[in-house]
């Protein structure tokens, strides 16, 4: 709880999606599609109105005592905020500026949203949970009852998912206010996990299948399972951002670093990451990119991963990723 009271929150500015994306409601949409001047105003946009709020949002983080800043994207409709919960959660905050519409991705516990959603003066219409466990759906009941909120979760975990409304399945799309929302099915850490890939906006709630320098342990599933569903979060384009359920960045960078301490990406992105928690700051978002290039358990084939911990050549990636875990839980 001193975690969700100390910290404020952090928007998170994405990029913009699809102009074929039909997003609210707007008028003249022929006029705005085909209107000369756009590049104009678009011109004075970048010029002047972004500079503005660069500017605005820094001057809020050195002036109001704020862990996080808000930062607001002129670029795109939909915006997430960060909400610590509990010691070491994150819950998300989804929120289209063109409809009004909120969602929230693991709600570990209500307050902190409830009192993120007063400050915005924001009701809630869905909550989105990538698995069961508790420490990710334990505000979903008093949120659902407060603000009429539709739970969305993994048909497979429907019986064990609070106050589901919406099951789906692997590979079904959804709709959050206009943006498409792929379920990707990635069972490891539990048997109906499941990952929200907004493929227009260029993210991924991977809940705890996937954190930045580590993998989720494995509570319920196999390591040929984890493997998979790591390979499927891979093959998704390099610069998608990647946002986990837990602040685990630092403590993992250590492990990495002792399987693979020659890897130079990975100390300097260690580095970058104790500077942002000496600060109080979040690592997450992550990018795809970058987890490639340091996460050890994306990096299965590594020679030097293999040599440190004794995993044979001629293992495959799922065993050499089971030896990977064991030695993490040991760490």
């Amino acid at each position: 709880m001193l975690f969700s009271k100390a910290c404020s929150s952090l928007m998170v500015s994405l990029p913009s999606c699809s102009s074929s994306r039909v997003r609210g409601q707007s008028l003249w949409p022929t006029l705005r599609k085909h209107w000369l001047g756009r590049p104009f105003v678009y011109g004075i946009d970048a010029l002047l109105v972004r500079p503005i709020r660069t500017l605005y949002g820094a001057s809020q983080l050195l002036g109001s005592g704020r862990l996080f800043c808000n930062i607001t994207s002129v670029a795109s409709s939909l915006q997430i905020e960060l909400v610590p919960c509990l010691q070491d959660n994150y819950a998300y905050i989804l929120h289209d500026a063109d409809t009004g519409t909120v969602g929230v991705v693991d709600p570990s516990e209500a307050e902190p949203v409830i009192n993120f959603l007063q400050r915005k003066n924001q009701n809630l219409n869905y909550i989105l949970n990538t698995h069961h466990h508790f420490d990710h759906t334990g505000g979903n009941l008093e949120l659902k009852s407060r603000y009429g909120a539709k739970v969305i979760g993994a048909k497979k975990d429907k019986e064990r998912i609070p106050g589901i409304d919406i099951a789906l399945s692997d590979g079904d799309t959804w709709m959050f206010a206009g943006h498409q929302v792929t379920v990707m099915s990635t069972p490891g850490h539990t048997k109906g996990h499941v990952s929200f890939y907004f493929p227009e906006c260029g993210a991924v709630f991977t809940g705890d299948t996937l954190f930045s320098l580590s993998c989720g342990k494995l509570f319920e599933g196999t390591p040929d399972q984890m493997q998979a569903s790591l390979e499927k979060l891979m093959s998704l384009p390099e610069e998608t951002k990647i946002y986990c359920g837990h602040e685990y960045t630092q403590s993992n960078s250590k492990f990495a670093l002792s399987i693979e301490p020659q890897n130079e990406a990975l100390k300097e992105y260690a580095a970058q990451v104790a500077s942002l928690r000496s600060k109080k700051l979040p690592t997450i978002p992550t990018t795809l990119k970058r987890e490639k290039m340091c996460n050890p358990f994306l990096r299965t084939s590594s020679q030097e991963i293999r040599a440190n911990l004794n995993i044979s050549q001629n293992a495959s990636d799922a065993q050499a990723l089971g030896v990977i875990r064991r030695a993490k839980d040991n760490f």
